[in-house]
């Protein structure tokens, strides 16, 4: 079955199409819904970018008796699958580094209406638009910071800068490093929070929310590639942490 296809968009495709089809009553896609499951979760990249109900549902019975009860009508599920595959093909369909699907996969997750949007902008201008990007990433770990941060019903100040709202999100996610005592924790924290306030420097001398002088110095794309990059990999990793102490919390 899987020669049939010519590339992993066509299996991707594929599969979104089975599993509509098994949502809308279909019950003859068993074997196809196990055979292009199993090729997306043997695939180390690929398997984290799927959907959680393919991960999760082995089966194609398993999966109808997941999706009947989560909504009650077709459009409903078709709607549900089309926007869950999505992370899948656009990384498929673009070519893009697995870390940005992954990143765009848990943000989508955490807060869509805000973080997530604005990672796609940060992912959208790195190329085009070397200025907005740096700006845009210090503001996706704003973003992510207060958004923590008020869900603990912390305060900080209006004009608070970014490595202050860091160190009070890493001190309630116990990410501090003076919360350690493993040095290689202390200096894996430490060098975090040094990378966070170095982000924050580099979108005031880089970025496009400040003024300059007669002769600006302008980033390059692989500045601006840089700044996102390690907005990324720091929104990943407090979002996961938050998740996960927020799960560990539950009764």
């Amino acid at each position: 079955m899987l020669k049939d296809f010519k590339n992993d968009i066509e299996k991707a495709q594929s599969l979104q199409n089975v599993a509509v089809s098994i949502a809308t009553g279909d019950k003859n896609s068993g074997q196809s819904y196990r055979i292009l499951r199993q090729y997306f979760v043997e695939n180390p990249t690929l398997k984290d970018l799927l959907p959680d109900f393919i991960r999760t549902n082995r089966e194609s019975d398993q999966f109808w008796q997941y999706i009947k009860h989560k909504f009650s009508t077709y459009d409903e599920r078709r709607t549900y699958i089309w926007n869950e595959f999505s992370t899948l093909l656009e990384y498929l369909e673009k070519g893009t580094n697995p870390i940005d699907a992954t990143t765009s996969k848990l943000l989508k997750e955490f807060d869509e209406a805000n973080v997530h949007v604005v990672w796609q902008k940060a992912l959208e201008r790195r190329t085009t638009d070397p200025e907005g990007a740096i700006t845009i990433a210090r503001t996706l770990l704003e973003t992510i910071c207060k958004h923590i941060l008020d869900a603990k019903s912390i305060s900080y100040g209006a004009d608070v800068e970014l490595h202050a709202l860091y160190k009070l999100t890493a001190t309630e996610l116990n990410l501090a490093a003076s919360q350690h005592t493993e040095e290689v924790f202390k200096q894996i924290l430490g060098g975090c929070a040094g990378i966070v306030s170095g982000l924050g420097t580099l979108r005031n001398r880089l970025g496009d929310a400040h003024g300059q002088g007669k002769n600006p110095v302008k980033p390059a794309s692989r500045h601006a590639e840089l700044a996102v990059n390690i907005a990324g990999a720091m929104s990943l990793f407090l979002v996961s942490t938050w998740l996960e102490k927020k799960l560990n919390s539950l009764p």
